[in-house]
């Protein structure tokens, strides 16, 4: 991607949609022979011309994202709001696409509740890990495989199964309340493909997870 996109994306967007403006625009890629001082040139362009109300990246760095920030506040223009990386239970082993960047560790959560960020969390189930699609030795999906298997995240999951069988819901229902849970602005994306898929994520909206419980789950051991 590239600032100088931005105008003539947003044209065709505009276009198809029929709207005269956004109200979220978030650049699906940073480019990072770009200096930051572009990309926040070109959004606040489309801010100033109305077509944009708030905007962020997605696969953004956080000291890119902070790097941007700090020229916006320098220069008396509005900041990046949204982080749009992957974020769930399940913490990425492998990008599932070259550039792919995640928020699941503790000290890019520990980020994200100290500064209030929002974010929108794509992949928020970790692909269908928490299924019995995913278990050690089942390679039959090489993606899941790839970029989810390893002995922390499979530890995630028993722990999601046990909680999900003691509040009477299915493992991804509780790995999408996760992310829905955090101590900061959190959106989980997700993406089912069947009207099952739909049922199973759904209950997550009516499930509250305690601190300690957040903390629980995300254990490394």
């Amino acid at each position: 991607d590239h600032p100088k996109n931005i105008e003539w994306q947003m044209d065709e967007i505009l276009g198809h949609f029929g709207t005269d403006y956004a109200d979220i625009y978030i650049a699906h890629r940073d480019n990072e022979d770009v200096p930051v001082s572009e990309w926040i040139d070109a959004f606040n362009a489309e801010v100033d011309r109305g077509r944009v109300k708030v905007f962020g990246g997605s696969n953004w760095s956080i000291e890119r994202f902070n790097e941007a920030n700090a020229y916006a506040k320098a220069n008396g223009k509005q900041g990046m709001t949204i982080l749009n990386n992957n974020l769930a239970l399940a913490e990425m082993v492998n990008p599932v696409w070259g550039g792919c960047l995640h928020v699941s560790d503790q000290k890019s959560r520990q980020w994200l509740e100290d500064t209030q960020t929002v974010h929108m969390a794509w992949s928020s189930t970790a692909r269908a890990f928490f299924t019995d699609r995913s278990a050690p030795g089942k390679t039959d999906d090489e993606s899941l495989a790839h970029c989810w298997y390893s002995e922390a995240n499979f530890k995630r999951k028993a722990r999601a199964e046990e909680l999900a069988t003691k509040k009477g819901c299915k493992p991804i229902s509780i790995a999408a309340a996760w992310v829905l849970c955090q101590p900061f602005p959190s959106f989980a994306l997700v993406g089912p493909e069947t009207p099952t898929e739909m049922v199973t994520v759904l209950p997550s909206l009516d499930i509250t997870l305690t601190p300690d419980e957040i903390k629980w789950l995300a254990m490394d051991d």
